[in-house]
Parts: structure tokens; C-alpha cells; sequence
């Protein structure tokens, strides 16, 4: 009974001692755990701190530069506009200058007004001028044409009234003109200026048409006559030779001989026919065509008509430059590129 409660009442102890250990070293670790946790929040908040305020120093270093910036252009733009006024009032708008240009341009405007004021003023006396000119020689050309008014010795004029003291200005006027005399109008034939071209018949002359007036005095004849104008058309129209007379003599022999060239030239047949590979046609001679060949010998056909080479005459061996500017599109022919990426 002994042991086995000395057995019971040790298990109670190790019981109670391992509750003891394990109750001081919960405590023990989250004490620790408490200090960890402390230390890890001093950390970040240090380090929080730190982050912002390093922020806050560059946005204050920001905020400070962009101020002193707006400053800075503030007084640059005050500068400027200072300048530039000072400068546009000294050499652009002149204030002092503008004023003596407009001086200036009142007074020749004041000038010009006056020419011009002068001007319609001496153009207008002339017009007044031009128009007693006028009046006056219709005057006297209606006291021309009423110059059966005047007064005689016998019978006093319209305009010589015994009624009045002095005679009528239109009554003095009569005894200085002289009588208008009604001459006869001629009239111009309108074939005159054509007259010197019709013996020669250089050129067909051209008749109005027209119908003219015939004069007062001259009547018209009586009869079936025809137009003067077509008389005159047909007594000078000019020459038109006959087919006789305008073609040449040799005219049908030159057109035969051409027609023959033409045919033989057309429908040539070579009866010879041609054998490759033969000696037969090297020593044959050529037969000259018809046409070809002259009185003695054959022309010259190919020397005369057609440019000879001959080097003993040249002047140099090297070809001939040209002098005319080349082509701009051949000059780039390899240089470019296209779309495409290829070389043009």
C-alpha cells in the first residue's frame, strides 16, 4: 500500500509539475512574443517615418523650385514687356515719328485737295469754254441759214423792229455772216477704192449688195436690166484658165512614169531563186532598176544619199560628249529605294 501510494502521489507531483513548466513557458514565449511584436512595430514605425518624411522634404524641395520657377518667369515675362514696349514705341510704333507722318501726310493731302479743287475748277471753265464755243457757232451757223432775215434798205427784218432803239444782237450777227449756200451732196461709189485692182484682176473685187437710193433727180430706166452690181461681177471677175492651159505639157508623161515606177516597185518578181550554201550568185552582177540607172552609168545611189564612215578623217578616237544636261530620273536609277525596300 506503501509503494503504490508513494507511486499515486509522485505522478500527482510530475503532474503538477509539468502544468507549472508549461503554464512559465507559455508565459515565458508570449512575453517574448509581445517584445517581438513591440520591436517589429517600433521598426516600421521608425521606418514609416523616415519614408515620409523623405516625401514630404522632396515634395517641400518640389513645391520651393516650382514657386521659385513661377517667380522667376513671372519677372522674366515683367522684363519682356517692358522691353518690348520700350522697343515698339521707340522703333516700331514711333509715337514722335507717327505723329510727323501724319503731319506730313495732311499736308500733302491739304496739297491735293487744292490741285485737285484747281483742277475741277479749270475743268469746269473749260467745259463752260467748250460750251460758248459751241452756243456761239451754232449762232452763227443759224444766222448763216437765216441770213434771208436780214434787214434792206426796203424792208425791215424780224429782227430789226422799228419799234425798238437798237437793233436786235441777232440782227448784227446777220450782217457779219455770209449766206449759207446748200451744195449737192456727192455720193462716193462704193466700187471706187477697188478700181485699181480690176484691169490686172489680182483679186475678185466685192460688190455691195445693197440697194442704193437712186438720186432725185435721175429716173429709173425702164426695161429688163439687171443689176448693176452683178454687171460689174461678171464684166471683172477675175481669170480662170482651163485645164488646158493650167496644167503643164509634160504633165501626163511625169505622171505615167511615176505610176510605172510605183508598179515596178510593187510587183517586182525575182525569178532567180536563192540557193544557201552555193557559189552560184557570187559572181552574177547586180541589175540596176529602171528608175536606178542613168544614161551612162548607175547613180549614185548610197553615196550621195547616205552618210559615209570614214576613220582616216576623224579627229579624235574618243566619242563624242553631249552637251545637253542629262536626264535627273536616270541619275538616281540604283540610288533609291522603293517602298518595298528594293533598290530602284
Amino acid at each position: 500500500m506503501d509503494i503504490q501510494s508513494v507511486d499515486e502521489d509522485r505522478k500527482i507531483e510530475y503532474k503538477a509539475a509539468v502544468k507549472i513548466q508549461s503554464w512559465f513557458r507559455g508565459c515565458r514565449v508570449r512575453a517574448y512574443l509581445r517584445y517581438l511584436n513591440k520591436m517589429v512595430i517600433f521598426i516600421q514605425k521608425w521606418w514609416r517615418g523616415y519614408q515620409t518624411r523623405r516625401y514630404f522634404r522632396k515634395m517641400v524641395e518640389t513645391a520651393y523650385f516650382i514657386m521659385k520657377m513661377n517667380f522667376y518667369n513671372e519677372m522674366a515675362v515683367r522684363i519682356q514687356k517692358r522691353w518690348r514696349g520700350y522697343y515698339v514705341r521707340k522703333y516700331i510704333h514711333n509715337y514722335y515719328a507717327l505723329k510727323k507722318y501724319l503731319e506730313a501726310i495732311s499736308v500733302n493731302n491739304e496739297i491735293v485737295r487744292n490741285e485737285l479743287q484747281e483742277y475741277a475748277e479749270m475743268k469746269e471753265n473749260e467745259d463752260k469754254r467748250k460750251d460758248l464755243e459751241k452756243k456761239e457757232k451754232e449762232k452763227k451757223y443759224q444766222a448763216r441759214k437765216m441770213h434771208y432775215l436780214l434787214s434792206t434798205e426796203q424792208i425791215a427784218g424780224i429782227y430789226n423792229s422799228p419799234f425798238r432803239k437798237s437793233p436786235d444782237p441777232m440782227e448784227l450777227l446777220l450782217r457779219k455772216s455770209k449766206p449759207l449756200s446748200h451744195r449737192r451732196q456727192q455720193i462716193k461709189s462704193p466700187f471706187a477704192y477697188e478700181l485699181h485692182d480690176w484691169p490686172t484682176c489680182r483679186r475678185p473685187p466685192t460688190f455691195s449688195t445693197a440697194q442704193l437710193l437712186p438720186p432725185i433727180g435721175r429716173q429709173k430706166p425702164q426695161g429688163p436690166f439687171r443689176d448693176t452690181a452683178e454687171v460689174l461681177r461678171q464684166r471683172y471677175k477675175p481669170l480662170e484658165p482651163t485645164l488646158r492651159v493650167a496644167a503643164s505639157i509634160n504633165s501626163p508623161l511625169e505622171k505615167a512614169r511615176e505610176e510605172m515606177k510605183k508598179e515596178e516597185w510593187r510587183n517586182r518578181i525575182h525569178d532567180n531563186e536563192f540557193l544557201p550554201f552555193s557559189l552560184y550568185h557570187k559572181n552574177e552582177k547586180y541589175d540596176p532598176s529602171i528608175h536606178r540607172s542613168g544614161k551612162y552609168a548607175q547613180e549614185t545611189y548610197g553615196i550621195k544619199h547616205f552618210r559615209e564612215v570614214q576613220p582616216k578623217k576623224w579627229v579624235t578616237d574618243k566619242d563624242f560628249q553631249t552637251v545637253s544636261p542629262s536626264i535627273v530620273l536616270f541619275e538616281k536609277f540604283g540610288k533609291t529605294y522603293s517602298r518595298t525596300g528594293q533598290i530602284v
